[in-house]
């Protein structure tokens, strides 16, 4: 059964490996939102353990349990080539990962080496099995932007695994190196290559398909993460170049990141149907939060007191991984489950129109609109506790919680409709 030209939605995986996926990123989202609830030091530098907890919450318990199960859908439907050992690989990797973040960030918290070390070990066999299916999948995929575009997140995933683990190797008293660099490597590749490219390689496919806008243009679905790609990598070198290349390769970074907001704003602006959407809404708001992302890096290098205050990576975290990549796979999230529910449900019981749930009743649409208001809180109680640890970190923090809670919720009734219809999950 195919809904759309190019796609092979026939090859697609079970229901349940992607959901598993799916369902457990927002209970990380929630453990940061009690963590920032309980501790202002969370917010109070980059450099604190309860920040550094937190940032792997954001990074490797939501965004990439979300993107290792969006990947397991969309290699074999998009790209045409289906993982390899698919329900080994899900299982394997999904639960080396959930354990793995817990443990790293239990790690940050207790400073016990133990704790990393069992972090550093389950997070390398979670992304180990995950790397070498994908890399055997996208090595047979068809040629085509999306399928380019996760090649390049992939590679970009090694790197920050391996320099992740060099870190946390380090910081555990495991290893007693120099890793001058490392960590802004890390940092690059993990946000602006493993993230970054990830999204827009799934927005070539997923924004002209689900927000019916027209496509992206060729040369820049085409080009942007092979060059990004490259100049993460020559970014990666730093240390031994000399700083107004540095800055150069940074402007060009910057560039990129504004032609795919601005791009994607444009299309989304020419979209053929004008009914409201919570995915359109959220998408919107990422963008938004991505182009403020770099306004906040331009004033860093116009105004040195502001690039050495502690503010300052802290707001660009929370207006990255928040405001645009947490934004932007909620909404992405609130499309592929409901359409995964009723394709599933459809192709399992060759249902007649009518006889079950569309996409739009899989999900209350009050119910993602209420949820969609509390991230937009959380966001602004986010930015203002960066400025206020002491005084917002309560708020935030609770804000956080229900919101993902909600989130949570949201995507569950969904599993619950798909259910009650007499769908599978094996």
């Amino acid at each position: 059964m195919n809904t759309q030209p190019g796609l092979a939605f026939e090859q697609a995986p079970p229901f349940s490996l992607p959901l598993r996926f799916f369902l457990t990123a927002p209970l990380f989202l929630i453990a940061a939102g009690i963590l920032i609830a309980l501790t202002p030091d969370a917010l109070a530098s980059r450099w604190t353990p309860q920040a550094l907890a937190l940032t792997h919450a954001f990074t490797l318990g939501f965004l990439a349990m979300v993107m290792l199960g969006a990947m397991l859908q969309m290699l074999p439907v998009v790209a045409g080539s289906p993982v390899p050992a698919t329900r080994l690989v899900a299982r394997a990797s999904h639960i080396a990962l959930s354990l793995g973040t817990a443990a790293l960030m239990a790690g940050f918290l207790s400073g016990a080496a133990r704790a990393y070390a069992a972090g550093v070990v389950l997070l390398l066999a979670a992304f180990a099995i995950f790397i070498a299916a994908a890399a055997v999948s996208l090595v047979r995929a068809a040629a085509n932007a999306t399928a380019n575009g996760m090649r390049f997140a992939v590679m970009s995933l090694v790197f920050t695994v391996a320099l992740g683990a060099a870190l946390a190797l380090l910081r555990a008293g495991w290893w007693n190196g120099s890793l001058e660099g490392a960590s802004a490597a890390h940092i690059g590749f993990g946000l602006l290559g493993w993230i970054f490219l990830l999204v827009a390689g799934v927005a070539w496919q997923v924004v002209p398909m689900f927000q019916m806008t027209p496509p992206y243009p060729p040369r820049l679905s085409r080009w942007l993460a092979g060059v990004m790609f490259a100049l993460l990598a020559l970014r990666a070198a730093a240390p031994l170049l000399p700083h107004p290349v540095v800055i150069l390769l940074d402007a060009g970074l910057a560039a990129g990141v504004l032609m795919f907001a601005f791009h994607t704003l444009d299309l989304q602006s020419r979209r053929r149907r004008k009914l409201p959407d919570i995915t359109l809404d959220y998408w919107r708001f990422g963008m938004a939060s991505l182009i403020a992302s770099v306004l906040a890096w331009m004033l860093a290098q116009l105004w040195p007191a502001w690039a050495d205050s502690s503010a300052y990576p802290l707001l660009l975290g929370v207006l990255f991984l928040f405001g645009f990549a947490v934004s932007v796979v909620a909404g992405m999230l609130y499309k592929i489950v409901p359409f995964l529910a009723w394709f599933h449900l459809q192709a399992q019981l060759q249902a007649k129109a009518g006889t079950i749930p569309n996409m739009k009743q899989m999900i209350d649409e009050k119910s993602m609109r209420l949820q969609f208001r509390l991230h937009l809180a959380t966001l602004a109680l986010l930015i203002a506790a960066v400025a206020w640890p002491a005084a917002l970190h309560v708020p935030a923090g609770i804000v956080l919680a229900l919101s993902a809670l909600m989130l949570l919720g949201n995507l569950s009734s969904a599993l619950r409709r798909y259910l009650q219809h007499g769908g599978q999950l094996s």
